[in-house]
């Protein structure tokens, strides 16, 4: 049992206990070195063996557990997208799938910069395109991206964060629930967003991205 696997059980359970990973659905993991400790295939995150955890190396070997869950190359995909990821969450929260059944805001982000924590802690989001779970080609998709994020919603399915630790990752699961439940409880009315100004200074200061997309007026107008 390593100081990673103890970690990742007790950030699984956390998520459990908000309420954010329903029956057996979600999965998390941490990079520990060159492996990637992953929840095995219908775990419970409430209750996760930090001694039962699936290893994988970068390339998606198994090196010694139980079966990973079938959502891996999500996760593989962002350790490879950039060398600084070291845990990776994916849920089905209510209110962020929910979220991923309506249209994106933009090209580059599902969601609009609501409010200062999204930007600060998830940065942009993408939708990703419906695939089945477990799909290699939406995790591929993923890889090939052609901007930055360290997070996605996956269409009609839910969220999937990456973060420098296990609790940004955490927290970003979080945050991402958060303004998807704010989103929808705004609907259709008119709202102020964050400015380019507020938003692209948010994410240089904290560490996350945020671009302007040139298919959505800018933030701050009525939508």
């Amino acid at each position: 049992m390593t100081a990673v696997g103890q970690e990742l059980a007790a950030a699984a359970a956390h998520l459990a206990g908000l309420g954010l990973s329903p029956g057996s659905s979600g999965n998390i993991s941490a990079r520990d070195g060159d492996r990637v400790l992953i929840t095995p295939t219908g775990a419970d995150l409430a209750a996760l063996d930090p001694a039962r955890l699936s290893v994988l190396d970068l390339d998606g070997h198994l090196l010694e557990g139980p079966r990973p869950s079938k959502e891996f190359p999500l996760h593989l995909a962002f350790y490879r997208r950039e060398s600084g990821t070291r845990a990776v969450v994916h849920l089905h929260s209510r209110h962020a799938a929910a979220a991923s059944c309506r249209p994106a805001w933009s090209e580059l982000s599902a969601l609009p910069p609501l409010t200062p924590y999204f930007v600060m802690r998830v940065g942009q989001i993408p939708l990703l395109p419906y695939a089945p779970p477990g799909d290699a080609g939406q995790a591929a998709g993923l890889e090939r991206l052609p901007f930055p994020c360290r997070a996605a919603l996956l269409q009609n399915h839910g969220p999937v964060v990456a973060g420098t630790s296990l609790r940004a990752a955490t927290e970003a699961a979080v945050e991402v629930e958060e303004v998807c439940a704010l989103s929808l409880l705004l609907g259709d009315r008119p709202v102020r967003l964050l400015t380019p100004d507020e938003a692209t200074a948010l994410a240089a200061k904290y560490g996350t991205y945020w671009t302007e997309s040139a298919d959505r007026p800018g933030p701050g107008t009525d939508a």
